[in-house]
């Protein structure tokens, strides 16, 4: 679906046509292909696992469907692997794509498909980010990750019975990764303030309904329960979509995200994304004046960390990465300024959070 959404230059909308989950969904892919009136060869990209646990099911359906089918296994969201995927489509004579699986296959897939100007299909096997249904893909070029603009998948297919399955630790990222709407909703209307940056009121009130949905839901969401799934998937579409409405992702993405790509880069061992985003966002909240508490206390119910020893991350890496999250994507300005916090200022909010002890 195509909507202009600004008068003063051309801003488009980009969601997925069709949205489907719940238990066995992965058994109608073929179906859901033909209602959607695609036709021809599919290339499904997917890792060694999600082949097994999901690749091979949704190959099944798709066959039993009349399509084609051929696989391309990726290990890594490389620009690399976006090449080797763009040239066994090409090889192949694929009509579209599937990435079946965690955020690297999914995101492989939709760059690729993006960049053969062709349809994508969403699979996740986890619902540990929002990159599901997003039009940005993490790809990482030149040993360090990064947002790349591309298509919204055409459908998103999640399977809750298989993502159920998944390790929990992957769902409570998911909500890591939502709940950090609230403080990225804040960056965007203090660079609105202070830079005169656009912003979407209808994206940001979809973008902080999401996050409010999994802070009140907290103690909800356990492990082994379907409904629990819904709601995180269910969640995790809706931040894409203010992500789509907004034509960027500021409205999903700000202080907390530049604090966790600091620590992907430097730090031994990173956790998960939506772990890190989380934790940032307990102190990025700090620093907005706002009810860190609240956040913390979420995460602690879904079983998210809420410190660096549960990141499994040495303080000074958490210090660090505080210091140096103002120089990950400098144009977008957030609570961290232009010039960042001092170590000391930085060391001040960790302990407040008990980040650090």
């Amino acid at each position: 679906m195509n909507i202009n959404v600004s008068k003063h230059s051309e801003k488009w909308m980009q969601l997925p046509r069709n949205v489907i989950a719940g238990p066995g969904a992965i058994d109608s892919v073929g179906g859901i292909c033909q209602s959607m009136r695609l036709k021809g060869r599919s290339l499904i990209v997917t890792g060694k696992n999600t082949k097994k646990i999901a690749g091979d099911i949704a190959a099944e359906s798709l066959r039993a469907s009349g399509y084609d089918v051929d696989f391309v296994i990726v290990e890594n969201a490389t620009i690399d692997n976006v090449d080797n995927a763009k040239a066994v489509a090409k090889e192949v004579n694929a009509d579209f794509l599937v990435g079946v699986g965690g955020g690297k296959s999914i995101d492989i897939a939709k760059l690729a498909s993006t960049q053969l100007d062709t349809h994508f299909l969403s699979l996740p096997t986890a619902a540990s980010h929002d990159g599901i249904a997003s039009s940005r893909a993490s790809i990482i070029k030149n040993g360090e990750t990064v947002s790349i603009q591309a298509e919204a998948p055409l459908c998103v297919i999640a399977d809750t019975s298989i993502i159920m399955k998944s390790p929990y630790r992957l769902l409570a990222a998911g909500c890591g990764d939502i709940i950090s709407n609230y403080t990225a909703v804040k960056d965007w209307r203090l660079a609105s303030k202070l830079r005169n940056v656009y912003i979407s009121e209808y994206a940001i009130a979809l973008s902080e309904m999401t996050a409010q949905m999994v802070l009140e839901s907290a103690s909800l969401i356990k492990p082994g329960l379907e409904e629990s799934v819904r709601l995180v998937v269910k969640a995790l579409v809706s931040s894409s979509v203010a992500m789509s409405i907004a034509g960027s992702s500021a409205p999903a993405s700000g202080s907390e995200h530049k604090f966790s790509h600091v620590l992907d880069r430097i730090a031994p061992k990173p956790a998960l994304h939506g772990e890190q985003c989380g934790v940032g966002t307990i102190m990025m909240m700090y620093l907005h004046d706002g009810d860190w508490q609240s956040i913390r206390d979420a995460l602690k119910k879904i079983g998210a960390p809420t410190t660096a020893k549960d990141l499994g991350i040495d303080d000074e890496y958490i210090i660090r990465a505080l210091t140096e999250a103002h120089n990950v994507r400098p144009e977008r300005y957030t609570i961290l300024g232009d010039t960042g916090i001092t170590y000391e200022a930085a060391v001040n909010v960790a302990l407040a959070t008990k980040v650090i002890s």
